[in-house]
């Protein structure tokens, strides 16, 4: 049996911990910039309002809503999630995090009569020791777990757990589930489900395995098979999925014109592209970059492009990164534009146990030098904070009021930004006489 903990609402849940008077009441959390919702209460989607919906619009559109809006607050919602993770291994033998807000557990050495009051005591528990509420599905596989965690956030009473125990029960939950909201199916697929007569989970079980193959091959198979209990999808294989891309892509607090300052936010993206890949040991064999435009300033001429380089021997290096995205920037910036979002992208992944070097070009001298660096610059960033140590071409030109410079992980605009209450001691202030 696999478990599936998800954390409800979590970046508004992580918000009201510390604002317990928000509880109940419409709570948004904003993307970098303070831009658009990314996050949002029930409360709020009860009202109609939909995510991605940009901050401007929703202050215009809803003035009295009484809605309580956040900047993003990563370094919060990242310890949150690991006190949550925390309070779940002390009480299974195996956990998975899958996303900061979700986790997969193997509840196979417990008994299948006690799961249900299980589940039920864990959400209770970490509810009560990380004040974060979570919804517990569990079922055969894991794609019926997340069907099930479904289940129990939207009706109450499973009481925040909701275990598809038996063949009737899978039948009935997959009847009333949409096939879109499948794990692994999205929109796009779904679309076209919807013109072959599939509307519902089970729908979609009902077809020939063959069927499902042709159509949607190795990856429609296996939802097929999970969906109908049979526990196909392993845990390399979800590691797998989330190791296609990296991309850090951001909107600039203001728009911008001169390449000068493109050239520092863009070495900063491929800085961090290259700091993930090294976090998961991972390789990349090609970098892009794209530059856009504010779509939404029709009195300005409009433009985006993107550029993409093929590295002859696959890297994570941050060096080898950062100069080929400045070489891309150079190739389709194009002066005269105001440009307000720009991002770097790394793909053809692969494990960096599994570099093939290229026979010509491959220099195994600096090949090493760059390692080393990188690994330099991971290490002091990571005890010494981030951005401690970073490339000259990284370097952010901005001064706070006082003309000291600015980090650029600090340069964002997050005018709703909340303390760091679990991580920092200087988020609360004590008075006394």
């Amino acid at each position: 049996m696999w478990g599936l903990l998800d954390c409800d609402n979590f970046f508004c849940s992580c918000e009201r911990v510390f604002r317990p008077e928000l509880n109940h009441k419409p709570v948004v959390v904003l993307s970098n910039n303070d831009g658009c919702v990314v996050a949002m209460s029930k409360e709020v989607k009860k009202m109609g309002i939909k995510l991605g919906i940009p901050y401007y619009q929703l202050l215009q559109q809803y003035p009295n809503s009484g809605i309580t809006a956040f900047s993003s607050n990563y370094k919060l919602y990242g310890d949150m999630s690991a006190r949550v993770m925390a309070v779940i291994r002390e009480e299974v033998p195996i956990l998975h995090q899958y996303s900061i807000d979700e986790g997969f557990m193997d509840l196979s050495g417990l008994k299948e009569e006690t799961l249900k009051s299980f589940g039920e005591h864990l959400s209770q528990k970490v509810l009560k020791w990380t004040g974060i509420p979570v919804t517990i599905g569990i079922a055969k596989t894991k794609t019926l777990a997340k069907v099930a965690a479904r289940f129990g956030k939207n009706y109450s009473a499973f009481h925040k757990c909701c275990f598809i125990e038996s063949e009737e029960q899978r039948i009935k939950a997959l009847q009333l589930f949409k096939v879109e909201d499948v794990w692994g199916i999205g929109r796009r697929i779904a679309r076209r489900l919807n013109l072959e007569g599939i509307f519902s989970a089970y729908d979609f079980t009902q077809k020939p395995r063959n069927w499902i193959k042709s159509r949607f091959h190795v990856p429609g198979e296996r939802t097929w098979l999970e969906l109908r209990g049979e526990n196909v999808l392993g845990i390399d294989e979800m590691d797998a999925k989330s190791k296609q891309t990296i991309m850090t892509s951001r909107s600039f607090p203001d728009m911008i014109t001169d390449i000068t300052l493109l050239k520092e936010h863009v070495a900063n993206y491929a800085a961090r592209c290259a700091a993930k890949l090294r976090r998961q040991k991972s390789v990349c064999g090609m970098v892009s970059v794209f530059l856009q435009s504010n779509f939404f300033r029709e009195d300005l001429p409009q433009y985006s492009n993107t550029s993409s380089f093929i590295f002859t021997t696959p890297t994570s290096t941050t060096p080898q990164i950062v100069k080929a995205a400045m070489d891309l920037l150079e190739r389709i910036f194009l002066p005269g534009i105001h440009y307000k979002r720009g991002g770097v992208m790394v793909s053809e992944i692969s494990s960096e146990k599994a570099v093939q070097p290229d026979l010509f070009e491959y220099n195994p001298v600096l090949s090493k030098k760059y390692r080393c660096i990188s690994e330099a610059i991971d290490d002091i960033n990571f005890h010494l904070g981030a951005d401690t140590i970073v490339l000259a071409s990284q370097q952010y030109s901005k001064r706070d009021d006082s003309g000291k410079s600015v980090k650029f992980s600090h340069a964002i605009k997050r005018a709703l930004l909340s303390p760091d209450y679990s991580t920092s001691i200087d988020a609360f202030t004590v008075t006394g006489s």
